[in-house]
């Protein structure tokens, strides 16, 4: 994984893996939380963002060797925002699904025991965006926090 940028702008690119996402994750935290996020909203960003990226890994990439997840990150006095960038399949019908809960009123077996990322990725952000760009999937997560 490499990193550039300065504490309030910076970038994190790794090669496409679920230890990838591990690492990204972890550096992810440890930049916010030297920046000052509170730990509310780093927990709420790892949350969030570990959805998105285990995402590309299993879906955008498909176990697809050598490619790489980019993660930009932005942190402005309200507002932190993360634009993760991808040259895997794009979402569906180029749209971001929209991640609601099932019916819980039948046998709790019936549960599905996966398909909850997306309704947890729209419960924690302010905001999502996606786009399908010269190739590249473009996804955005905004949050709002306090600090810095």
């Amino acid at each position: 994984m490499t990193a550039d940028g300065d504490p309030q702008e910076f970038t994190l690119i790794a090669v496409a893996s679920e230890l990838a996402v591990r690492d990204i994750l972890l550096a992810l935290r440890s930049r916010l939380s030297a920046h000052g996020v509170s730990d509310d909203t780093c927990g709420s960003v790892e949350l969030a963002m570990a959805e998105a990226l285990n995402n590309i890994v299993e879906h955008a990439y498909a176990g697809e060797q050598s490619r790489d997840i980019r993660l930009s990150v932005s942190i402005k006095p309200e507002r932190l925002c993360c634009h993760v960038r991808d040259g895997g399949a794009p979402l569906p019908d180029l749209c971001l699904p929209q991640g609601g809960l099932p019916d819980p009123s039948g046998p709790r077996n019936d549960l599905p025991e996966g398909g909850f990322g997306w309704f947890l990725i729209r419960a924690l952000t302010e905001r999502v965006t996606y786009e399908r760009r010269d190739g590249m999937n473009h996804l955005t997560l905004e949050f709002l926090h306090s600090g810095a």
